[in-house]
């Protein structure tokens, strides 16, 4: 008989169970409390208790831990300061979808060589999440591949889901069982109806295969996620941060039953992939805001300790400290500058 099964599998090695990650990073007191009432504060103000403006602010993606920690700390020292307008999250992306190949992130590839560590890529990431946890400093990230939550999600508490995977009916899924709010993005090509219809999925039960703790295939029975919303991320045919953009976004949200939370990406195909313009993209949030938009709760922000992108060199002694490897984004001191700008006219 002809093999016909893993006739494309190279090798198959065995991984870590979530309960044996917990055990070996298992959460603390302090981080517990910040997830916990990161989440509060987060559902909060999407359902207009609060009437604080998100920002969740930081590096495209994460792949140096002591640059991840700098970071942190002066991101932390920031929130506390402005924190009776602004609710500061961190953002900490662990994973990165391709449009065709490249990096995947610190997760997948953590030694930035191609050598897919994942297992030491979990280990890192779960331990960098309870670091900055117990600084007092809530954490938000993508969720991609449907299995790593098990690994990390309890650290979490906010997350999206990327333009290029808002229509998976895996990631609704997934959505509906999260335990922390979800940001769904538009389309790639500037779709809204697209993560419209996945809030209207996320919202309802389901049930899908996936892992429990100790790494055994299940059925997971969901109740549905009451704390999605629409993140406006622009698209091909250009920004969608603009007055009628959010009203168009809080007529489809409405016509759901849901309390319009709309939260705008100043990166990406609203600032035209050009970092030096999120700072336009904010001001226009903020200014629409201050008028009176309730229903703009939030904005994202691609920040790091210093400005720009690099690529990944052969070399990886030669990378620059606190640039990004993927995305380009403004640095520490403009960011900072920003946060108070904005948060003046709040």
């Amino acid at each position: 008989m002809k093999k016909t099964n893993n006739l494309r599998i190279e090798t198959i090695n065995p991984l870590l169970s979530p309960a044996q990650l917990f055990t070996d990073f298992p959460m603390t007191e302090k981080a517990n409390t910040t997830v916990a009432d990161g989440r509060d504060a987060i559902n909060a103000i999407l359902r207009g208790e609060d009437s604080r403006l998100i920002g969740i602010i930081g590096p495209c993606s994460i792949h140096d831990r002591d640059a991840a920690l700098d970071y942190a700390k002066k991101l932390s020292a920031l929130s506390e300061k402005v924190a009776d307008k602004m609710f500061l999250v961190m953002r900490m992306y662990f994973e990165k979808p391709r449009t065709t190949i490249g990096w995947r992130g610190l997760i997948t590839d953590p030694h930035l060589d191609g050598s897919y560590d994942i297992e030491g890529g979990l280990k890192l990431a779960r331990n960098l999440l309870i670091e900055i946890s117990e600084m007092g400093l809530p954490v938000a990230s993508e969720v991609l591949d449907p299995i790593i939550p098990q690994y990390i999600s309890d650290l979490i508490s906010w997350s999206a889901i990327g333009a290029r995977t808002t229509e998976s009916q895996t990631h609704r899924n997934m959505a509906s069982g999260l335990s922390m709010p979800v940001g769904f993005k538009n389309g790639t090509d500037g779709n809204m109806d697209i993560a419209v219809n996945a809030l209207e999925s996320a919202m309802h039960s389901h049930s899908f295969i996936g892992l429990d703790e100790n790494g055994k295939n299940c059925i997971l029975n969901t109740t549905g996620n009451d704390a999605v919303h629409i993140i406006l991320r622009g698209g091909h045919n250009g920004p969608n941060y603009y007055e009628e953009n959010v009203e168009l976004a809080e007529d489809k949200m409405k016509a759901l039953g849901l309390n319009p939370a709309i939260i705008v990406d100043c990166s990406h195909a609203n600032s035209g992939k050009e970092w030096r313009k999120q700072e336009r993209v904010l001001r226009s949030i903020v200014d629409q805001k201050a008028y009176g938009r309730k229903s703009l709760v939030g904005f994202m922000l691609e920040s790091n300790l210093f400005e720009g992108s690099q690529k990944i060199p052969s070399d990886i002694k030669t990378l620059e400290y606190g640039v990004s490897i993927t995305d380009a984004c403004i640095g520490w001191d403009d960011t900072e500058k920003m946060i108070w700008s904005a948060y003046g006219k709040l």
